[in-house]
């Protein structure tokens, strides 16, 4: 699957897909984000040069900075994440990673939401609750400024929302899931989690 889709490749790694975002409301150069990111300079331009070859973002600008040449990279909009059936294991690990990630990062004193359901719906509830929380991100990344602009308040989210097929609790084929020990029972946990 993502030997044939490079743009999932490149999409699987919670360090680029944090630069997608931190690029959506307006370029910025490699040295930016790896200060942004608490990284190195060398890295932050490996993972930039990824998601350029695939063309999740695009040079924007360049310019002189201290004598040399500052090529500064915007990401392009629309959504590789939406809808992508191919790769959704993948996908959701990396979300589930920079979840856990932002998690740490919470605003004790903020208001947020938490989800999760598994919910039965008719087909047109569906859909309108899927375009609605469409709506909701486009908003949300419209309205997106610079990362640190004053005014600000940083703000995470991670979403998935999809139908389901077979039954409740079913893995992959409508089968129960496995345990670690191969049998059906309780799904395999991740040690790391509580």
């Amino acid at each position: 699957m993502t030997d044939a889709d490079p743009v999932l490749r490149a999409l699987a790694h919670p360090v680029r897909l944090r630069m997608l975002t931190l690029m959506w409301p307006g370029p910025m150069s490699a040295a930016e984000l790896a200060r942004e990111l608490g990284t190195s300079h060398a890295l932050a331009s490996r993972h930039l040069r990824q998601l350029d070859a695939v063309g999740l973002v695009e040079l924007a600008e360049e310019r002189t900075r201290r004598g040399g040449r500052e090529r500064r990279y915007r990401t392009v909009h629309g959504s590789p994440l939406s809808d992508r059936h191919d790769g959704a294991r993948m996908l959701a690990a990396t979300l589930a990673h920079t979840l856990r990630e932002r998690a740490v990062r919470r605003d004790p004193e903020g208001a947020g939401v938490t989800v999760d359901a598994e919910l039965w719906v008719s087909p047109e509830v569906w859909e309108a609750a899927r375009r609605r929380l469409a709506d909701v991100a486009a908003e949300l990344h419209d309205a997106a400024r610079p990362p640190r602009t004053p005014g600000t308040t940083p703000v995470g989210i991670s979403l998935m929302a999809f139908p389901l097929q077979g039954k409740p609790g079913a893995g992959a084929g409508g089968e129960p899931p496995r345990t670690a020990a191969g049998s059906p029972g309780d799904p395999v946990r991740d040690p790391t989690e509580f």
